[in-house]
């Protein structure tokens, strides 16, 4: 059984932690602001450009241009966004399940090959210990995330696409919704897809275009994909601040609960004790009378 002296360092040490869980919360949620202004002022540009792409689109375009060319797949590449520390609950454990899921479970068994470049230190460090075909890697970004990050990892794998070296692009994160709720997503990023919304909203109109459309398309889609991908690891950087805010308040409250429960424990132990002692004098006090 316990000490008195052990259920001291153990109140102790609990409190320790909840005063560094505390502070990390504090952290999370100040850095999570900046995160959730940064990734709510990238998306309208994002779904902007997206729209304006879709509604210059053409048949032809769709059949020539390398970034929209539907492929017989064989070969695909798995990007996953994962955070570089831990401590943010189920926010990697989602993710790692889903991208194994995807590959275990849909591209093995049609035999198609696959390839995986991750983002994040916790995702590389996964599959690399299991012995997954990584293509390449970019850890310790989020820190200080920037565009040229989103720049240098967009021309990196549209490299590796426009050369063959595999027939698809899907990545796999977490979108942002709220600072409780991040939602798992796998996206398609090449080749591009587009769906016909943006024709629907426009009337049919003959546009003269200057420089020619395929001109514009041309020079638009390279930025097309540069903003989604930064829009991505806008979404999985403020989906992991949340995620670990949310996780160092649970461990806060676990940690006040325990706290309360050890200090019950505490002077249930000190009580007995202090009884046990009593009842020695007593029964010394009866024996010296006896004798």
């Amino acid at each position: 059984m316990a000490t008195l002296r052990d259920i001291r360092r153990r109140i102790k040490g609990v409190q320790n932690t909840e005063q560094i869980t505390k502070a990390m919360k504090m952290v999370a949620a100040a850095k999570l602001r900046r995160a959730q202004e940064n990734v709510v002022s990238a998306r309208p540009y994002a779904r902007k450009i997206a729209g304006l792409v879709d509604h210059l689109m053409t048949d032809e375009l769709k059949e020539t241009n390398p970034l929209l060319v539907e492929r017989v797949v064989k070969k695909v590449l798995v990007v996953v966004l994962t955070s570089d520390r831990g401590l943010c609950g189920a926010f990697n454990t989602n993710i790692l399940k889903e991208a194994v899921r995807l590959i275990d479970e849909e591209l093995l068994p049609q035999k198609i090959e696959y390839s995986m470049y991750c983002i994040g230190k916790k995702g590389f460090d996964f599959f690399r210990k299991r012995d997954y075909s990584i293509k390449g890697n970019t850890l310790g970004i989020f820190g200080h995330l920037k565009f040229t990050d989103a720049l240098t990892i967009s021309n990196e794998i549209v490299s590796g696409y426009l050369n063959s070296e595999y027939d698809k692009i899907v990545v796999v994160y977490n979108e942002f919704k709220s600072v409780v709720r991040q939602e798992i997503v796998r996206e398609q990023y090449l080749p591009i897809a587009f769906g016909e919304t943006g024709k629907a909203n426009h009337p049919s109109i003959d546009y003269i275009f200057e420089p020619s459309q395929k001109e514009i398309i041309d020079s638009l889609l390279p930025k097309h994909l540069h903003s989604q991908m930064w829009r991505i690891l806008l979404e999985s950087n403020a989906s992991e601040y949340g995620a670990r805010m949310t996780a160092m308040d649970n461990a806060s409250t676990n940690a006040k609960e325990l706290i309360r429960s050890l200090k019950i424990t505490y002077n249930k132990a000190r009580q007995a004790a202090i009884t046990k002692e009593i009842l020695e004098v007593v029964s010394g006090a009866n024996a010296s009378k006896s004798a």
